[in-house]
């Protein structure tokens, strides 16, 4: 098992490149792919590579701030929700900061606004980094109230 930091059932996350400094994430083991709030999701062509332009709200019950981000497509996925539907995604590749870590992940785009949680990450994004105390929450670290205004 080595020196994996240990992460609970939820914890801060922040992605770097889409201008996201914090965002409150489910660990999901159950779930394979990363799931993150998206809206305003459009497809278009940037000098013949395909790029997809969204918006989020990286608050949970918020719609402040939004966030504007366009970033190239990595791929299109068929993949179950966890209310059984088969949904067409499209799936970003960005990097990740959880704790002191960085490592780019696949996110899949998604309207998660009516979840609890904006991001969801799932288990191929965790895999071979950290073990999961599921009775813990933000192991890697509170925010303090300042910083969640």
């Amino acid at each position: 098992m080595g020196n994996k930091p240990i992460i609970g059932w939820r914890e801060w996350a922040a992605f770097p490149d889409l201008g996201v400094d914090q965002i409150n994430a489910k660990i999901d083991t159950g779930a394979r792919t990363s799931a993150i709030h998206a809206f305003r999701i459009r497809e278009e062509s940037v000098g013949g590579i395909p790029y997809v332009s969204f918006r989020l709200h990286p608050i949970q019950r918020r719609k402040t701030p939004e966030i504007f981000c366009s970033v190239p497509i990595a791929d299109k996925r068929l993949v179950t929700s966890s209310n059984g539907q088969k949904q067409n995604r499209i799936v970003i590749k960005t990097p990740m900061t959880l704790g002191t870590r960085t490592w780019p992940i696949e996110l899949t785009l998604t309207d998660r606004d009516e979840m609890t949680f904006r991001l969801l990450i799932g288990r191929e994004a965790l895999r071979n980094r950290f073990l999961i105390d599921a009775s813990g929450s933000h192991r890697l670290g509170q925010l303090t109230p300042t910083e969640e205004d």
